[in-house]
């Protein structure tokens, strides 16, 4: 798991650079992350509904809370 892909995932949601959320999502290895990010971008640029926009971004931050979360709890279970 690599943890850098979802900072950069928050980042890049938080900066509105939709074209580097489209890179990351093409490169990671986390094909949750990857799905999320498609259908986040997916309602973005075809919704024309504001809460599926909404609802779709909730639900990739969402995921990317609980993957950190689990990428430093097995970093300090390890270390």
């Amino acid at each position: 798991m690599n943890a850098v892909d979802y900072d950069k995932a928050l980042f890049y949601m938080n900066r509105g650079e939709w074209d580097n959320l489209l890179i990351l999502m093409v490169r990671t290895k986390d094909d949750f992350l990857s799905k999320k990010i498609e259908q986040f971008l997916h309602a973005c640029n075809f919704s024309r509904d504001y809460s599926v926009i909404e609802n779709t971004a909730y639900r990739l931050l969402t995921y990317v809370d609980h993957a950190l979360s689990s990428a430093t709890t097995s970093v300090s279970i390890s270390g």
